[in-house]
Order: structure tokens, then C-alpha cells, then sequence
């Protein structure tokens, strides 16, 4: 019954994640007007808003104007539900996987923003990284550890970007040497920011939840997931900037849920 209990909140969360992605990157008031219609703007009736549900009654369609309803308003309500349902099955009924449940559904707000509008809202990822100094009971030890990974990833966005510019400058100067009416179009060296600044609290979350050692794990395999899509960006020669947060949000999650087994890696890298 409780799980039961769970997985609807879960949903109706879900449901409200939905207006926060929608309304936030376009500057929009989260409580007003009421839900409507994006292309109509019709208000919707109350079960025009149930999760899921209504969007299964309405096959995907407005109910006034028949304009279709993005698949990606369900999925982000399912997988909000399941995010409430593992952290509670995992960590039981308390406080603490509220707040944990969260802090991921947040950050999957965060990564679908990031994804389709390229931005990300400090609204939410500072919402997401407070909640996370609250995570569990050594509240200090979180903060402490958020503070870390938050100075860590801002020395390598400097280091890195620093790289990156410099190399830019290097093949610009080549350029110019064999094309000098390019000078006029560079008057100044690129500078260019090799990583956001939201990741570097999402990173900060990261420390808070998972501690030093596990967050270093799931550093690293965001950084292994998301060589796949580059080395895609790059064959496709598709100049996109990729998002990184869903990889970094993916890989909390997954050495969260299976930290026991992360934490015998460690040791038997440490140990042997």
C-alpha cells in the first residue's frame, strides 16, 4: 500500500516536473495561468491533467484543438514514478529518500532542459543541490563534500577551457597567416568556455549525495557515456553543443542504486 502511495506521488510529481520543463527556459510563470493548451490555449478540465492517464484517454491529442501531446509528458511521469519507487525501495520509507527522490527527479527536469532547450535553469539545479546537503543525517559532511566537487569541476572548467582556447587560437593564427583578411573577423583571441556552470553544481550535488570516493566513480562514467554522442556529434559533423547533465545525472543515479557494489570495486582497487 505504501509503495502503492509512492509510485502516485511519484506520478503527480511527474506531472509538475512537466510544467517546470515547459515553462522555465520560456520565462513563463510556473502557477500562472492555469494549465492550457500550448497552441490553443484553451484551459485544460481537471482530468485532462490526470498522469498518464489522461494522455492515454486523449490518444495524445488536445481535447480542443487535436494538436498532438508530445509522448515525452507520460514518460517523464513514469519515470518520475519509478525514480520515487527504486529510492524507496532501496533506502526504505523515510525522510531521506524523499528528499533523494527529489533531488534525481529534479535532475531529470534538468537533464530533458538541457537536452532540448540548452539551457540550464538555476532555479531548479540550486533547488536540487540544497536538498542534497540534506540527503542524510551529516548534514556538514555533504555540504563539505558538495564544496569539494564544486571547487574541483570549477578548476578543470578553467583548466579546460583554457585548452581548448588555446588550441583554437593556434589553428586561428595559422589562418590568418595564410588568409591575413581574416585579422579584421578576429581582432581579439577566443576565449571559449569548455564547460557550463551548471554542471559544476550538479557536480556539487553529486558530492553531497554520493561522498568522495562513489562520486569520483560516477564522474567518471558520465565522462565514459558521453563519449559515444561525441564521437557522434563529431561524425555526423553536427556543430551542437553537447549537454552534459543527463550524463552526469544518469550516472548518480546509477551508483547510487548500486553503491555496495561500487564500494567493493574501490576496495579492491585500493587493496587488491
Amino acid at each position: 500500500m505504501y509503495f502503492f502511495l509512492i509510485a502516485i506521488f511519484g506520478l503527480i510529481f511527474g506531472s509538475f516536473l512537466n510544467v517546470l520543463i515547459y515553462r522555465i527556459p520560456n520565462f513563463q510563470n510556473i502557477a500562472f495561468p492555469s494549465s492550457h493548451c500550448p497552441k490553443c490555449k484553451n484551459p485544460l478540465k481537471w482530468w485532462h491533467n490526470i498522469p498518464v492517464i489522461s494522455w492515454i484517454i486523449l490518444k495524445g491529442k488536445c481535447y480542443y484543438c487535436k494538436e498532438k501531446i508530445s509522448f515525452r509528458y507520460p514518460l517523464i511521469e513514469i519515470l518520475t514514478s519509478l525514480i520515487f519507487l527504486t529510492v524507496f525501495l532501496k533506502n526504505g520509507i523515510n525522510i531521506y529518500s524523499l528528499i533523494i527522490s527529489l533531488v534525481f527527479s529534479l535532475l531529470l527536469a534538468l537533464s530533458v532542459i538541457d537536452l532540448f532547450y540548452k539551457a540550464v535553469p538555476d532555479s531548479i539545479n540550486l533547488t536540487a543541490l540544497t536538498l542534497a546537503i540534506f540527503s542524510s543525517q551529516d548534514i556538514l559532511q555533504n555540504l563539505q563534500n558538495a564544496l569539494i566537487f564544486a571547487g574541483a569541476f570549477a578548476l578543470l572548467r578553467f583548466y579546460v577551457s583554457y585548452y581548448v582556447s588555446l588550441k583554437e587560437n593556434i589553428l586561428l593564427n595559422q589562418k590568418i597567416k595564410k588568409s591575413p583578411w581574416l585579422k579584421s573577423f578576429y581582432p581579439a583571441p577566443v576565449m571559449i568556455e569548455a564547460m557550463g556552470e551548471g554542471d559544476i553544481i550538479v557536480a556539487a550535488t553529486i558530492g553531497a549525495i554520493l561522498g568522495v570516493k562513489l562520486s569520483i566513480i560516477a564522474i567518471f562514467l558520465s565522462a565514459i557515456f558521453a563519449i559515444p554522442a561525441s564521437i557522434f556529434l563529431r561524425a555526423t559533423k553536427r556543430e551542437l553543443e553537447l549537454p552534459y547533465i543527463p550524463f552526469l545525472a544518469i550516472s548518480l543515479i546509477i551508483v547510487f542504486l548500486y553503491e555496495q557494489n561500487f564500494n567493493k570495486l574501490i576496495e579492491w582497487f585500493i587493496n587488491g
